[in-house]
């Protein structure tokens, strides 16, 4: 494993990945072409704020697998490049999250009773006792724009100190929301019954300039903090509602352009208060996200679920163990519906009977989708797959059923061409033995792996024996086989061989020449 890390990281992420026997190559002066000429042969690349992945360096990867940011903020990767190119890209969400909190708590403090500006006066040989008359938190209000990990955090931190709570989040339920003792508002209200208000989102194409001038507007005699992303407030428009008085106070701790300068409209205003970028700096954050992404690459290498993936299905790790085996079934059932199916593939089902119908089965789904393109697409697996469905005007469905006539499980995956439809069933039998148990109509019972050979023909004597002589004439030995046919006997039969040997296209030739042959597909799983 060849793991690229361009931004500074703990100690404590690079030591697992060594200890895992990866070989960890550090270099923090890698950016824009020279990362790209760089990241060939990389199997996976951490970063921070710092490094731009930007769709060149997915072009120029050939081994990419994964890219980890060891933080929240995911503004800096190119996520549609880099699900194009099949890769999982995953944050830390967790680690630092508590210290992200903190640090606004410490802001809220700080611009209510202007401690650093206190502190400066006073190291300056200054007694400014009379120049700063704060501002109390407890009977204000909070409001919270963008109710997610750290904003509910903040929520949690904030409520004992007496505060009433405020959020706008147009994703989150109102029952979460109060469970936490949060009012969600739209948010104009938020912006003007707030006396703090304190931004939380990530920066999107949405919320890239979500507070400009005319949302400064509203925040008469109130305060504002940003520990989040850059980019969300207009940092002149603030500067200039400061500078009137519009605003009463601002805490910033992150940018739009970073590291800023003297230059900087917001610097030399008295009443802001400006850190860089230090929500995530503690000891403690820095080694949770560290060991979380580094944890991450590993699992991600080894082809198990990723924690907190931003592009690709997510589960839990006991739960990904006990669904494993049909998630690997969903791909040979994909695999194998797309061979037999003749026509362009249009409509995709995926279908689920029994107990793992009562599963989260997105990453199932997923699986199945990379099985149905893995013979028609270069690099593909679960994490580009459903881009490459939508790419392609492919309509995918998924269908649940907590009843199965004859299995405890059963999965379909059923493709279409607009006139025909052909399903691939399958289920896992004592010790996760993978089988396909149907195909299209045709009861079967079949073991899928290696090589094997579909042959649809006449349900008549001497088919078989003659598909086993031709196969032998040409040393091609059979390990297993089922027959089915699906009507009365002198109707259609298909049969199902597992062989050992690679089929050549002059012996498929060789076989659809005899009349009593309908269809024959070679598959390699």
């Amino acid at each position: 494993m060849q793991i690229l890390v361009t931004d500074p990281i703990a100690d404590a992420g690079i030591d697992q990945l060594r200890d895992a026997g990866a070989t960890v190559t550090i270099d923090t002066d890698l950016s824009g072409d020279s990362l790209a000429a760089a990241i060939g042969g990389v199997d996976a690349l951490l970063v921070r704020s710092g490094t731009a992945v930007t769709a060149a360096v997915f072009d120029a990867a050939d081994r990419l697998q994964f890219v980890g940011r060891a933080g929240i903020g995911v503004d800096n990767i190119d996520i549609e490049a880099a699900t194009a190119a099949g890769v999982i890209v995953a944050n830390a969400p967790d680690g630092n999250v508590r210290a992200a909190a903190e640090h606004t708590v410490a802001m809220l403090f700080a611009v209510a009773r202007s401690i650093p500006q206190a502190h400066g006066r006073l190291h300056d040989g200054e007694w400014a006792k009379s120049a700063f008359l704060g501002v109390e938190l407890n009977g204000k209000t909070l409001g919270i724009v963008g109710l997610g990990r750290v904003g509910q955090e903040v929520a949690r931190r904030v409520a004992p100190l007496g505060m009433e709570l405020l959020a706008y989040d147009p994703y989150i339920s109102a029952e979460r929301a109060e469970l936490l003792g949060v009012e969600l508002v739209d948010l104009e209200t938020c912006l003007r019954e707030a006396t703090f208000v304190t931004v939380h989102t990530p920066l999107t194409p949405e919320t890239a300039g979500l507070l400009g001038a005319d949302e400064l507007a509203l925040l008469a005699d109130s305060y504002l903090i940003n520990c989040a992303r850059g980019g969300i407030i207009d940092e002149a428009a603030l500067a200039e509602a400061l500078a009137d008085g519009t605003v009463a106070g601002a805490g910033l701790d992150t940018f739009a352009d970073e590291p800023i300068d003297a230059e900087h409209p917001l610097v030399g205003i008295d009443t802001a208060v400006l850190t860089p970028h230090l929500g995530a700096s503690t000891v403690a954050a820095q080694t949770d996200v560290s060991a979380s992404v580094a944890q991450q690459a590993l699992a991600a290498l080894a082809g198990e679920p990723v924690s907190h993936a931003i592009n690709a299905p997510s589960v839990d790790e006991t739960v990904y163990q006990q669904i494993r085996p049909y998630v690997e079934l969903a791909v040979t059932a994909g695999t194998i519906a797309a061979q037999l199916l003749e026509g362009r593939i249009g409509t995709v089902e995926v279908s689920y009977a029994g107990e793992i119908a009562a599963e989260d089965v997105e990453i199932i789904t997923a699986a199945a989708l990379q099985g149905v393109f893995e013979p028609l697409e270069w690099q593909v697996n679960t994490v580009n797959a459903p881009r490459i469905a939508a790419d392609r005007g492919i309509e995918v469905t998924e269908t649940k059923s907590r009843q199965s006539a004859d299995f405890q499980s059963l999965i379909g995956v059923t493709v279409g061409d607009g006139d025909t439809e052909l399903g691939v069933f399958g289920t896992l039998f004592t010790g996760d033995e993978p089988r396909i148990v149907r195909i299209d109509e045709y009861r079967v019972d079949a073991i899928p792996h290696g090589r094997m050979l579909v042959a649809t023909n006449a349900d008549a004597p001497g088919v078989i024996g003659f598909i086993g002589t031709v196969l032998g004439e040409h040393a091609i030995n059979i390990a297993g086989m089922y027959n089915a046919r699906r009507d009365e006997p002198g109707g259609e039969a298909m049969t199902v061989y597992s062989l050992d040997d690679p089929i050549p296209p002059e012996v498929e030739a060789v076989l659809e020449e005899d009349d009593r042959i309908i269809d024959v597909t070679y598959l390699e799983l």
